[in-house]
């Protein structure tokens, strides 16, 4: 139970306030006249995401095993995943939110851990799901979650290149 309990405390705590955040950012890129793709698969994310630690949780619940080498490495990953991931959201700044939203003109980001890669935030998020299924010990769920909600990152980094394409 406290696997359980422990997953849906650091995975929603936080998403609350990254909510919050992209929802602020969201009218700011608005305001300035920021362009939405079409073929976002943002509304299926936006279940999904949540789905992926429910289901990681409800695995905790039901295997019910001892706290253990996992339940240790799985805080150090899903820590390490945020980190990768505020790091993203502090270098885009208030150009980050959960929906693709492009302001035309605007040079690329290639600072912070864009300098290392193309898209920082989705490898984050990847890892809070590998560190969220470690810590339950869900190895059913955590597979799931990370091949699912993989194949929408898959499909959202496609929306995301077209649409920066233009810059």
């Amino acid at each position: 139970m406290i696997r359980a309990a422990i997953v849906i405390l650091v995975a929603f705590v936080p998403m609350i306030a990254e909510a919050q955040r992209s929802k602020r950012n969201e009218r700011k890129l608005r305001a300035l006249g920021a362009i939405e793709p079409p073929g976002d698969v943002y509304r299926v994310m936006q279940i999904a995401y949540p789905a992926c630690f429910v289901a990681i949780a409800g695995e905790a619940l039901l295997r019910d095993v001892p706290l253990g080498p996992s339940f240790t490495a799985g805080p150090v990953v899903f820590a390490a995943a945020k980190a990768l991931k505020y790091w993203a959201i502090v270098t885009l700044g208030d150009r980050w939110t959960f929906r693709v939203l492009v302001l035309p003109g605007q040079p690329l980001v290639t600072a912070g851990p864009y300098r290392l890669m193309r898209h920082p935030n989705y490898l984050g998020v990847a890892g809070e799901l590998v560190g969220a299924a470690l810590m339950a010990h869900a190895p059913l769920a955590g597979v799931a979650s990370l091949l699912g909600f993989g194949s929408l990152m898959r499909a959202r980094i496609r929306v995301e290149e077209r649409a920066l394409g233009g810059l």
